[in-house]
């Protein structure tokens, strides 16, 4: 791995780790409402994910992940029945079975994978390769890569509309927001936003887009 982006990731990763920590596990408390009662919450420092029981709101089960899983960023199918995150240390992206907590696949994707979003449907998991200007697109059904879409530089968050028709990823490097059509997994626009854009999310009612620019 090149040291220098390693560093850049780890400089990047602590200024805003509490904040995606926060956002995680809310995304996480929401997407799973009304499916499975519990959220799923990466710890990247330990390489493992907590299970919380939101009734409870304790720890009911740890994930332990092999090394040198650096777990991250994480979506859950709309369904509930599985949870998938990014590793950027490994180049992976590892899928969970919630009814036994155990990881059921690893599925290889690009450089530096951080965010990560799941197409309402659930069939399509879309995730932002920030070491590469990639976009992998991951069948959900059989865990393998279908597309890669070509985008800005170091992208990071990844928000699909409440359609599933567009993905909106966000380019740290180049300042500015692809529209992916999940139709046909290619670029249908490409919108300039603030310096160093980082998070992104789509209302529920699908008709604005924030960014958060860092």
């Amino acid at each position: 791995m090149n040291k220098t982006i390693w560093k850049k990731i780890q400089k990047e990763y602590a200024i805003i780790k509490i904040l995606e920590i926060s956002i995680m596990a809310f995304l996480m408390l929401m997407s799973i409402s009304g499916a499975v009662p519990f959220a799923y919450i990466t710890n990247a420092g330990s390489n493992t994910v907590s299970v919380i029981d939101t009734a409870t709101n304790e720890v009911t089960a740890t994930i332990n992940l092999k090394t040198p899983h650096f777990p991250l960023e994480i979506a859950v199918i709309h369904s509930g029945t599985e949870v998938y995150l990014t590793n950027p240390i490994d180049n992976i992206v590892s899928v969970i079975n919630t009814l036994t907590n155990s990881v059921i696949a690893n599925v290889p994707v690009g450089a530096h994978p951080r965010g990560i979003a799941v197409t309402p449907d659930g069939k399509k998991v879309y995730i932002a390769n920030s070491g590469d200007k990639t976009v992998y697109v991951i069948d959900a059904n059989t865990k393998k890569v279908t597309a890669t879409v070509n985008v800005g530089i170091w992208p990071r968050g990844v928000s699909v509309n409440p359609a599933g028709t567009k993905v909106y990823v966000v380019n740290s490097g180049s300042n500015n927001v692809s529209v992916i059509d999940t139709g046909t997994n290619k670029i249908i626009a490409t919108i300039n936003v603030g310096q160093k854009p980082t998070g992104v999310v789509v209302t529920p009612d699908g008709t604005k887009v924030y960014v958060t620019n860092l």
